[in-house]
């Protein structure tokens, strides 16, 4: 690009962001004009030395892509730093299956395993340093959190604004105890307002989320500006996804909800820009555990969030595994749409944090979330709730290892539990979007009551931490069901990663073949590939005549995860409990 046309691209650029920052400033007296804070920060983004013109409605993922997500000491062993640890056992466990890792939040913390971040610009020296990060960074493509809605309160922007001086002084939201905070939407029960001690007297901290976690207040320019600077660091160090934690609740306002509201629409837009101005690959995905109509809007018209987290389909699949019925996953599935290219879906069932029961609001009904609660509750899970706006208590999500989850139905525990485990993954990895793979659900670990009980959490009934001599000591034999269930995810990662019609943004239609069997149709985007994914999510056998899948009669067909070709199209598939299928008229 010349000299000339950068310099146009520059102030194209500028304005761009000026009008966004208009936008959300726009109740704001702000010290500077929002075409200064603009040129601010195109130069802290160190645009000005290098801008890339991002190509509109590119997808910057394919169906090779496949995240995991882990905790930087998921994996430990003596006397070695766990990102080591963990760099090594994803080159000798997993290979090439899984090209993109997601390493939660690696700073120091205070609470929350690691949402509670001291300080953004370092590593938690207990996990390693920037080294070991850059590291991991250049094997597989490397996700991060930018905890943006809130910090630590024993950050040194805390301290000082409790010194009132300092950076940071002024990066909090405060209320008064008596505004009118009663249609303020929360996923706690805790007070919303933290009384703090400063030097210029009691002030009312607002933490959405424990009195640990202070909310920042982004109507002070200073604290875009921060963030700017921490994505800039996050890049240089060769994080390539940005995982927005927590942004629904970003921008606040008194006798708001406080959630989704415009100006943190417009803030994300901005990041964005911002984003892919400096680093063309690099891309954004935003964690926002609300109802799905929600949930979407954070799309935006393809100018918002690259990707976004697919909230509903953990509570909707795990229903469907418990009750032997799809109907409400086909509902949903059915009034899902189709991802723009330069968007996707980022698809997950297990996470490091419970199973959230909000997305499901107005997909199942109470009495289906009750059942869901109780039976989870029956396999050893705990449940975490928050406050409704009438001070209602509701459960907010479940928590529980997804294997445990799955040791049964409705009905109670059975023997069927692995193949159920197995059936959920396959049915994700099959679906349009992104997928997310969290470490013990590649590992199937189970449990860990012992860590529920001495952090007092329930998500940490979920945040097991192997020893990695045990952990080899259990892959090692093939009687164990942790290998197993390593060898069986493996394989379904690797067959879905070469399916042209698993790419996230590929043609997906929802099957009707009654409530027992669950099915969709993936084509790829040149329309050469057709894959019919099949699963029986009950615990008897279920015949399946092909005839009912309108096959073209001159293809030849092939199911892609056992691997034989389909000999007549007027057969009849006796489908096992918990069996998968992906029917495919091309065999990779």
């Amino acid at each position: 690009m010349s000299a000339t046309s950068e310099q146009t691209q520059l102030k194209i650029l500028s304005t761009r962001l000026t009008q966004q920052l208009e936008f959300i400033y726009k109740d704001i007296d702000l010290a500077i004009s929002c075409e200064a804070l603009a040129e601010q920060l195109i130069t802290e983004m160190r645009i000005d030395k290098s801008c890339h013109i991002p190509i509109p409605f590119k997808n910057h993922w394919s169906e090779q892509d496949v995240i995991a997500i882990t905790y930087g000491d998921s994996i430990i062993e003596p006397d070695q730093k766990p990102l080591l640890t963990l760099k090594n056992f994803f080159k000798q466990y997993i290979g090439n299956s899984i090209n993109s890792i997601h390493i939660l939040p690696f700073f120091p913390y205070s609470s929350d395993d690691g949402f509670s971040v001291i300080d953004y610009s370092s590593v938690n020296e207990s996990l390693g340093d920037w080294g070991h990060i850059t590291e991991i960074s250049k094997q597989w493509r490397l996700m991060s959190d930018l905890v943006i809605n809130h910090c630590s309160s024993r950050s040194a922007w805390f301290q000082n604004f409790i010194k009132g001086e300092g950076q940071g002084h002024d990066f909090f939201y405060t209320a008064l105890p008596q505004d009118d905070l009663s249609a303020v939407v929360r996923p706690r029960t805790s007070d919303l307002l933290r009384e703090t001690q400063t030097a210029h007297g009691t002030k009312h901290v607002w933490c959405t989320f424990s009195h640990d976690q202070v909310d920042f207040d982004f109507r002070n320019p200073e604290v875009l500006k921060s963030f700017v600077q921490i994505i800039r660091l996050y890049l240089d160090m060769g994080v390539r996804i940005f995982r927005l934690d927590a942004v629904a609740f970003l921008w606040k306002s008194i006798s708001s909800a406080c959630i989704n509201l415009p100006e943190t629409h417009q803030v994300i837009r901005l990041l964005r820009v911002l984003i892919e101005h400096a680093q063309p690959d690099a891309i954004i995905i935003t964690e926002t555990n609300i109802p799905n109509t929600q949930n979407l809007t954070y799309f935006g018209n393809a100018n918002e969030a690259h990707a976004i987290y697919n909230f509903s389909l953990p509570p909707l699949l795990l229903n469907t595994l418990l009750t032997g019925n799809c109907l409400y996953l086909k509902r949903w599935l059915m009034s899902m749409p189709p991802a723009q290219n330069g968007t996707a879906y980022f698809n997950f069932i297990a996470s490091h944090d419970g199973i959230g029961l909000r997305p499901a609001e107005g997909l199942l009904d109470d009495q289906e979330i009750q059942t869901l609660v109780d039976t989870i509750s029956g396999f050893g899970g705990e449940v975490s709730w928050r406050t409704t706006e009438s001070g209602e208590q509701k459960p907010y999500e479940i928590n529980i290892a997804l294997y445990d989850a799955l040791q049964g139905t409705t009905k109670g525990k059975d023997s069927l539990g692995l193949k159920r485990y197995i059936c959920a993954h396959a049915v994700m990895l099959g679906l349009e979007g992104i997928p997310g793979i969290y470490i013990h659900s590649l590992l199937g670990t189970r449990n860990d009551y012992e860590k529920l009980k001495n952090s007092n959490n329930n998500r940490a009934i979920n945040r097991h931490r192997w020893d990695y001599d045990a952990l080899k000591s259990k892959l090692s034999d093939p009687d164990e069901d942790h290998s197993i269930v390593l060898a069986s995810m493996k394989r379904l990662i690797d067959i879905r990663i070469k399916q042209a019609a698993f790419h996230p943004n590929a043609t997906q239609f929802t099957l009707h073949l009654g409530l027992q069997l669950f099915g969709f149709w993936r084509q790829s985007q040149d329309r050469k590939q057709n894959i019919f994914c099949i699963s029986n999510i009950t615990d008897n056998n279920i015949e399946l005549p092909l005839n009912e899948l309108n096959l073209i009669i001159t293809d030849s067909w092939f199911e892609l995860i056992s691997g034989e070709e389909i000999k007549s199209l007027d057969e009849i598939i006796n489908l096992q409990p918990y069996q998968t299928v992906w029917i495919s008229n091309i065999n990779r």
